[in-house]
């Protein structure tokens, strides 16, 4: 087992790690980034993420779920004063049981894997880490296979989204592109593989009502920016758009709250299927 490493100041170590919680140059440069609490470590070690070290607190004695997660991996044990761990926790009271400090993986269209039954979320320039987090939990819950994030966007490692995710950022394949064109060529390309991918745009004028949409075949869904909604160039590469009923006074609903219900549409049309043995309901 690797031996404790103690750190009680503020050094050049700690200063960097702290970095990592609000700079986004400095997380990409050095392609790692901060996960806090049980649960998301747990899921980041089970996914097989490159756990890099592990950070606790020097003065506690370590709960039965850290003597086991010590045991398991091989990684950097940092034993950390209390005060030190609560800023990397980003908590202003107790400090979290650990942080951990993962590296990122390559943003690569080839780790989202397209079958038959394919289901994908594409965030057009998201500018809320949080709504990233929470699509990728909802897109993980309802059997989504990926989610891309497009453009100038907020980052799906900001602490805000790891948080949100609530550890589906490790079960759940994120990954990050330029721009629209690098996404057009990959569905051009697993089309021509035989994997039929319809391209879904959302908005509150849509072609059809989302439940008239059939979202059994292979799809890939688009979501707007907060603010503005799907780029020209996102619309452009939609087959359809779809929209979502409301009543009441609200015009559209919180990018990652269009995408859950939408993405619960999809999912329970698929379940029906998979029960009856028909078309969905």
């Amino acid at each position: 087992m690797p031996a404790v490493q103690r750190i009680t100041t503020r050094n050049a170590r700690f200063q960097q790690w702290e970095s990592l919680l609000t700079n986004r140059n400095k997380r990409t440069r050095a392609r790692e980034f901060l996960v806090q609490g049980v649960r998301p470590i747990s899921l980041a070690v089970e996914h097989g993420w490159p756990v890099h070290a592990l950070i606790y607190d020097g003065q506690r004695n370590p709960s039965k779920w850290l003597e086991e997660l010590l045991r398991a991996v091989r990684v950097d044990r940092i034993a950390m004063a209390p005060e030190m761990l609560a800023d990397l926790g980003e908590k202003n009271e107790a400090p979290p049981e650990a942080v951990a400090v993962v590296g990122m993986p390559a943003d690569d269209l080839g780790r989202i894997a397209v079958g038959d039954d394919f289901l994908g979320v594409v965030f057009d320039r998201p500018t809320s880490p949080g709504n990233i987090g929470s699509i990728i939990r909802s897109a993980d819950a309802l059997g989504a296979h990926g989610l891309i994030v497009a453009g100038h966007a907020a980052d799906v490692y900001d602490p805000k989204s790891v948080r949100a995710s609530t550890g589906s950022l490790f079960s759940l394949p994120a990954v990050r592109v330029p721009a629209p064109g690098d996404v057009v060529g990959w569905v051009a390309a697993q089309r021509d593989r035989g994997k039929p991918i319809v391209v879904v745009g959302t908005d509150e004028h849509g072609d059809c009502d989302v439940f008239d949409f059939d979202f059994t075949q292979p799809t890939l869904l688009l979501v707007g920016n907060e603010t503005s909604g799907l780029s020209s160039a996102w619309r452009e590469a939609c087959d359809t758009m779809v929209s979502i009923p409301m009543v009441g006074a609200a015009s559209s609903l919180n990018a990652a709250n269009a995408a859950t219900a939408i993405l619960y549409e999809a999912s329970r049309q698929r379940i029906t299927v998979a029960r009856t043995g028909g078309r969905p309901q």
